[in-house]
């Protein structure tokens, strides 16, 4: 079994770090994990709930010793104040994906009932299109994937996972950064 880009799915790596939002950050992050020679499969970024501090998840095809190498030097960076792989933690992970059908008439309506069917929606109806959106767990966005593979994909536009641990909050020592 693999995923949608070959990967097993059992070297498969989900990581975020929380990291002060300077430039050049995200090239920093992404070179070092390019250099220990690994295939970064998502990342997404996006503003905490504290001024000037970006949280990144990252999933990464890596094993888990080679995972936590990773870690350890990401850890050795300045910017990077928090690292922690939720792999194989209780978490709470969403995607997004969007995707641009070429449907129209009765097979539009059937289309539409498979995004129905998945919670999904439609954003946007065009003349010989449709954009729909689906949000959820891994699992549930590569069913909608699949089950809208008849429907003339024309155009997919998916975010990767936004991961953090579910339950109460780590206990994590906060490294200080000087500005």
């Amino acid at each position: 079994m693999s995923t949608h880009n070959g990967s097993a799915p059992d070297r498969l790596r989900v990581l975020t770090a929380v990291v002060e939002d300077h430039p050049g950050v995200l090239t920093r992050v992404s070179g070092m994990i390019r250099r220990r020679g690994f295939n970064i499969q998502s990342l997404s970024v996006g503003p905490t709930d504290e001024a000037g501090r970006s949280r990144l998840t990252l999933t990464v095809d890596a094993g888990h010793a080679e995972v936590d190498q990773v870690q350890k030097q990401l850890e050795r960076l300045i910017e990077v104040i928090e690292v922690e792989d939720l792999t194989e933690a209780p978490r709470l992970s969403r995607e997004l994906a969007l995707v641009k059908l070429a449907v129209t008439g009765p097979r539009r309506d059937r289309a539409v009932a498979e995004v129905d069917r998945f919670g999904g929606r439609v954003v946007d109806v065009g003349r010989d299109t449709v954009i729909v959106e689906v949000s959820g767990e891994f699992d549930r966005v590569e069913g909608f994937l699949e089950a809208l593979r008849p429907y003339a994909v024309v155009e997919l536009a998916r975010s990767g996972p936004v991961a953090m641990r579910s339950g109460p909050p780590a206990t994590h020592p906060t490294k200080e950064v000087s500005q």
